[in-house]
This record gives C-alpha cells, sequence and structure tokens, in this order.
C-alpha cells in the first residue's frame, strides 16, 4: 500500500471512529439524559480509554453541540421545503405543523436538539431575542419560519402590524416546550393521539392570535388539515 493510501485509510478510520463516539454519546443522551452523561460513559459505550476519547473531543460539551447542530440540520432539511415551496404562507404553515407531528412522532432529533441546547445554554430559552442564536442552523431555521409567518401577513391572513421575529420566537418556543415535555415520556406515549390533539389546540390558538381581524377562523384550522 502506498504512502497515500495510507493516510487515506487512517483518515477513513478517524472519521469512523468519530461517528461511533457521536452515536454512542446521543444514545445515552436518549437513554440517561444529557446532564447525567459522562465522558467517561461516552469512552465504555464506544469501547474507548478515556485518553483515546480525548483525542477526538476536548469535553463532553464539544460532543454535544457537533450533536445538537446535526439533529438541527436534519429538522431544518425538514423545514426549508415549505418557506420556497409555492404554496400559500398559511398552506405551508399547516403543512409545516404537520411535518412537525411527524417528526416529533418517528423521530428523536428534536428532542436532541432541545435538550442539548438546554444544557450548553443552561437558563436561556431555545430562542433568545438578543440576536443570533450562534448556531447557525438554529438560525437558519428561524429564517425559514419567519419567511412563512411574513407570507402570510403579505396575503392579508395575518395581522400587517403582527411583530415578525416574535411571532417566530413565540412558535418555536412552543414547539420546545411541548418536546420538553415529551422528553420525560416513554417514546410510545409520545405518538399518543390526545397529546397531539393538545399540541394542535395550543397551536390553534397561536396563529389565531396571529390572524387580522375580520379572518374567517375556519381557514386557519389545522385540526383536520391532510395536505
Amino acid at each position: 500500500m502506498t504512502i497515500m493510501g495510507i493516510t487515506e485509510r487512517k483518515e477513513r478510520e478517524k472519521n469512523e471512529r468519530r461517528k461511533t463516539i457521536l452515536n454512542c454519546a446521543r444514545e445515552l443522551i436518549l437513554l440517561q439524559g444529557v446532564e447525567r452523561v459522562s465522558m467517561e460513559d461516552i469512552a465504555r459505550k464506544a469501547e474507548l480509554s478515556k485518553a483515546t476519547l480525548y483525542l477526538y473531543f476536548s469535553g463532553k460539551e464539544v460532543i454535544f453541540n457537533e450533536i445538537g447542530e446535526e439533529s438541527a440540520r436534519v429538522f431544518l432539511e425538514r423545514l426549508q421545503p415549505f418557506s420556497a415551496s409555492g404554496l400559500t404562507g398559511i398552506h405551508a404553515l399547516k403543512s409545516l405543523w404537520r411535518s412537525y407531528v411527524e417528526l416529533f412522532g418517528d423521530s428523536d432529533e428534536m428532542i436532541i436538539i432541545f435538550k442539548v441546547r438546554s444544557f450548553l445554554n443552561p437558563g436561556l430559552p431555545f430562542v433568545s431575542l438578543e440576536g443570533e442564536s450562534k448556531s447557525p442552523y438554529v438560525d437558519a431555521i428561524l429564517a425559514a419560519m419567519k419567511t412563512i409567518i411574513e407570507q402570510c401577513k403579505a396575503e392579508g391572513v395575518f395581522d400587517p402590524n403582527l411583530d415578525s421575529d416574535m411571532a417566530t420566537r413565540l412558535l418555536l418556543s412552543m414547539f420546545s416546550h411541548a418536546v420538553d415535555s415529551a422528553a420525560r415520556m416513554p417514546p410510545e406515549a409520545r405518538k399518543s393521539p390526545a397529546l397531539i390533539m393538545e399540541m394542535a389546540k395550543y397551536f390553534q390558538i397561536i396563529i389565531c392570535g396571529f390572524a387580522r381581524e375580520g379572518i374567517d377562523r375556519a381557514s386557519l384550522d389545522i385540526m383536520g388539515f391532510s395536505g
């Protein structure tokens, strides 16, 4: 094997080990809760010594941040099509809700996002009023949601005086609260129709609060939305 081939193989092995470490840490977060996971736990699960683990990551905060960013990227991939789909604003918002419910029930990505960011930024909300979040993916999520809200305003569905930034943060904070509650439940309980309906009611109340005066509230209904 040439020197070039040896170098490529070592780099490939290094990348695979990084992925293994991140996957192990992710599993531990979902199993134990982010606060209880230690570098020793991660090393043990990845079948590495702590010394070897530290060669790849300087601390668990670095690991958690990388995991959180990847989960936010996955969430963003589900969100972006609705802000560039050619749908009306309210239809895009309803489609976003449907996608949120699907992701909420079938994926752990949102739990990872919110729990990791809560651990890394204790005492602070998921979305800050103080400008950028220091996460490019979270900022992109906010931007995509804001685009949909501003489209609803331009189409005369939402109050033209609605503060788009505050409205975006309110919606994402509602999602954050729901995810935080769900994270305390067994995975199978997160798909409970009663829980989904309760979340839908909160979402419906917020959307109606954004609506312009005189709008037909029936047009904002998401409960029976199917596509």
